[in-house]
């Protein structure tokens, strides 16, 4: 999940369709940096402690499954 999160939030933030990044990267992208510039403190605090969430979430159950505790 740590590696889709990225993704999730591009599309949450960003006003751009998806297959824009892809017919019109440069423009794209440079709606997506501004849109990233403008967030504010408490914004990036809440995105930033999901990704560190699923992180975490990841390494718990590994642990878990390593100490043989099954999932799902």
């Amino acid at each position: 999940m740590a590696f889709f999160y990225p993704i999730i939030v591009i599309l949450i933030v960003d006003d751009v369709g998806f297959f824009d990044y892809f017919t019109a990267p440069v423009s794209s992208f440079q709606f997506l940096l501004a849109d990233l510039v403008s967030l504010h403190f408490v914004d990036i605090l809440v995105l930033s402690s999901g990704f560190v969430g699923a992180i975490i979430a990841g390494i718990v159950i590994k642990m878990l499954r390593v100490r043989g505790y099954q999932m799902f």
